[in-house]
């Protein structure tokens, strides 16, 4: 059986905007092939930070310059971010396979991440999304049920939740696709979140999920024997930026908690990403997540180099 791996593109690898996206995919799909030709079988996901932020902050510019536009709900943000990104590197990846006579397709799903409409991360959203708004401006936005938080005395944004997933919805389509030995392209931006209503019918909520947390959910479900978290370094480090500074090698799911209760990893950087790590190797016997760069990523499942967590 081949071995089934998770690949979890990070920023660094989109880019900031279009144009560096055209051009930092192409690199993606260099490290990504290397994998397909060594005989894994791969899902790719991906981060949608710069992406969604500039179709939500078109589409409110849009409708505060002409009032009869509406404001887009954030799921449907996700949805449009899914689609371009995913069309990027769908065709990127192909032409690297086929230049290497791989016959392999690659598709992309749009996605969506159901998670539970009692997650307390609703009780107080905190994810800063969109354009600034003056306080007035804010006031109008407050009335008309958007959340707003002033932002470092820069003005007003929207903010919303970032719950947790407890599901993919399309994980068995994802399941089909590799059967059928093709390359799907899933969780975009950790899916479009959706909450159940009446038991069974989803409904798009205005949130985001923390793509590593998507992905690691995604790998469990596809019983996956490994999940690869690719970011912008190397390997992970406990006392980062001090003099006792350690890189780790390779370390079990207890010490990468004990890490975490220790304060090692950053919110919002490598804490999210130790902690998604940290759950699916926990989700199953066997599973364990490397965290690297994305040109290291061959390396790493050789075991040459990255941080592997292990249960």
């Amino acid at each position: 059986m081949k071995n089934r791996v998770v690949l979890a593109l990070g920023g660094n690898a989109l880019g900031d905007n279009l144009h560096e996206q055209m051009s930092a995919v192409k690199t993606a799909a260099v490290a990504i092939a290397d994998l397909v030709e060594d005989g894994y079988e791969v899902i790719i996901t991906h981060g949608n930070g710069p992406q969604v932020g500039m179709i939500n902050l078109a589409m409110e510019t849009a409708a505060k310059i002409e009032k009869s536009l509406f404001y887009i709900p954030m799921s449907v943000c996700v949805a449009m971010s899914q689609g371009y990104i995913g069309y990027d590197i769908q065709n990127a990846l192909r032409e690297e396979l086929l230049c290497r006579n791989i016959n392999k397709p690659v598709a992309t799903i749009i996605t969506q991440t159901l998670v539970d409409a009692g997650d307390p991360a609703f009780e107080k959203p905190s994810k800063p999304i969109g354009a600034f708004y003056t306080k007035q401006e804010a006031d109008d936005m407050s009335k008309r049920g958007y959340d707003m938080l002033e932002d470092a005395g820069r003005g007003y944004r929207r903010v919303v939740a970032s719950p947790k997933p407890i599901a993919i919805v399309e994980s068995s389509s994802v399941r089909a696709l590799l059967e059928a030995g093709q390359i799907p392209v899933t969780v975009g931006g950790g899916g479009i979140p959706v909450k159940k209503t009446d038991g069974r019918h989803l409904k798009g909520t205005s949130a985001v999920v923390d793509k590593d947390f998507a992905s690691a959910k995604l790998a469990e479900e596809l019983e996956a024997d490994m999940l690869v978290i690719l970011t912008a370094v190397e390997k992970i480090a406990i006392n980062f930026g001090k003099p006792n500074q350690k890189w780790l090698d390779e370390i079990s799911a207890k010490d990468a908690e004990k890490y975490i209760s220790e304060g090692h990893f950053a919110p919002g950087s490598m804490l999210p990403k130790v902690e998604a790590a940290v759950a699916f190797v926990k989700s199953g016997a066997g599973r364990r997540t490397l965290i690297t760069k994305l040109t290291s990523a061959r390396d790493g499942l050789h075991g040459n180099t990255g941080t592997v967590i292990f249960r």
